[in-house]
C-alpha cells in the first residue's frame, strides 16, 4: 500500500469509504424492518439510554445519535406516528421531552439491532483486535481526547 498517491493514499479517504460502504449495507439490512439509519440510530439510542430504566430526554438522544435538536424531533415524531415511541412531557421541566419505547419500539429494535449486528459481522468479521482498534482511534478523533 505505500505505492498510494494521492486522495488513495490517504486514511481519511478510505475512512470516508468504508464508512458509505458500511451505512448502504446498515441500510439494506435495515429496510425490511421499515426503519432509515438515522430512524434506527435515535430508536436504538433511545433504547439504549433508557437501560437504567430512566427514559431519556430527547436531547439525550440527539446527542447519542450524532443528530441535531430539529432533526431528532422530526425522526422521533415519525416513529410517534408509528408507535414505536412516546415523548412524555418532564415532570420536573415541561418543557423537556422524555422518550418512552412502546412494546411495539423494543420488539422492532430487538430484531433490527441483530440485523445491525450481523452488518458489523459481516464486514468486520471476527478481527476483533482491528476493530477495537479502529474503534478506540475513531472514538479519541470524534471527543477531540
Amino acid at each position: 500500500m505505500s505505492e498510494l498517491k494521492g486522495p488513495l493514499a490517504s486514511t481519511g479517504y478510505w475512512l470516508k469509504v468504508a464508512a458509505l460502504a458500511y451505512l448502504r449495507e446498515l441500510d439494506a439490512a435495515l429496510r425490511p424492518f421499515g426503519l432509515t439509519n438515522a430512524q434506527f440510530a435515535v430508536l436504538a439510542g433511545a433504547s439504549w439510554l433508557a437501560k437504567d430504566g430512566t427514559p431519556p430526554a430527547q436531547q439525550q438522544v440527539a446527542d447519542f445519535a450524532g443528530s441535531d435538536r430539529m432533526m431528532t424531533s422530526k425522526l422521533l415524531q415519525g416513529l410517534e406516528k408509528r408507535k414505536l415511541v412516546k415523548r412524555v412531557a418532564s415532570t420536573a421541566d415541561a418543557r423537556v421531552r422524555r422518550i418512552e419505547l412502546t412494546p411495539a419500539g423494543r420488539a422492532l429494535v430487538t430484531s433490527s439491532t441483530a440485523a445491525a449486528r450481523e452488518v458489523d459481522r459481516r464486514l468486520f468479521r471476527a478481527d476483533m483486535t482491528l476493530r477495537d482498534l479502529l474503534m478506540t482511534r475513531v472514538k479519541e478523533i470524534a471527543t477531540g481526547s
